[in-house]
C-alpha cells in the first residue's frame, strides 16, 4: 500500500511528464546540459530541481545509472531493463514502467518509457530522451538531463526535464500538479539510496 501510494503521488521520471510539467517561464535562464546538450528548448513544458547527497560521486552515479536496480529504490518504478549490455554510452537504450494515476484528462495506466542515452560523461552528467506510452496517455518526447557536481561532503545532483506532445501540452494545469513532486521524490529516493550505500 505504501509503495502504491508513493507511486501515485510521485509518478516521477519522464513518465510523470505525461501529466506533469511546469510552464515554460519556470525554466531557468541557464538550462542544464550534458556535453553541450540540454532539454528541448522549444518545449512548452519543463521543470528543474536539485538536491545535496552526502555520498561520493561514484556512489551516487552508480545508483542513478544502475538502471535495472531502479525498482529497488524508487517506489514509482515498477520495472526497468537495459536493452543493451555494458556501460551506458550514447545510443544505449532502456525500458522502464511506472504507474500513472487517473487525471481529469487521462485514465489510470502504466506508462512504458523507452529511453535512449544521447550524451553521457561518467560521474558528471547524463542526458536521455524518448517517448512514454500508456493506455490513454502519451508523451511524444521527454528529454531528461542530470548533472552531478562534487562539493565538500558530497554531491549536488541537478535534474531538468522537458516534454513535448499534444496531450500534455493541452492540459498544463493538470500537468504541473504531478511533475515537481515526482522529480522531488526521485531525488529524495536517490539521496536515501546513495547515502545508505555509503554508510
Amino acid at each position: 500500500m505504501v509503495k502504491t501510494t508513493r507511486a501515485l503521488l510521485a509518478v516521477p521520471l519522464a513518465a510523470a511528464a505525461l501529466f506533469a510539467a511546469a510552464p515554460a517561464e519556470a525554466a531557468t535562464a541557464n538550462p542544464l546540459t550534458c556535453r553541450g546538450q540540454g532539454i528541448d528548448p522549444a518545449a512548452q513544458l519543463h521543470h528543474r530541481t536539485e538536491t545535496f547527497v552526502k555520498a561520493p560521486v561514484d556512489t551516487v552515479w552508480k545508483v542513478q545509472t544502475g538502471i535495472e536496480g531502479w525498482p529497488a529504490w524508487q517506489a514509482a518504478v515498477t520495472s526497468a531493463k537495459r536493452l543493451d549490455p555494458g556501460p551506458l554510452h550514447p545510443g544505449s537504450r532502456f525500458r522502464w514502467t511506472t504507474p500513472a494515476p487517473a487525471t481529469p484528462s487521462s485514465p489510470a495506466t502504466t506508462l512504458v518509457i523507452t529511453s535512449t542515452v544521447g550524451q553521457v560523461q561518467p560521474e558528471r552528467c547524463i542526458r536521455w530522451s524518448g517517448p512514454a506510452i500508456g493506455e490513454g496517455l502519451r508523451i511524444d518526447r521527454g528529454v531528461h538531463v542530470w548533472t552531478f557536481t562534487p562539493v565538500r561532503g558530497g554531491v549536488v545532483v541537478r535534474t531538468e526535464e522537458s516534454w513535448t506532445g499534444a496531450q500534455i501540452e493541452a492540459d498544463p494545469a493538470t500537468a504541473i500538479k504531478y511533475l515537481a513532486p515526482g522529480l522531488d521524490l526521485w531525488l529524495a529516493d536517490l539521496k536515501s539510496a546513495a547515502e545508505a550505500r555509503h554508510c
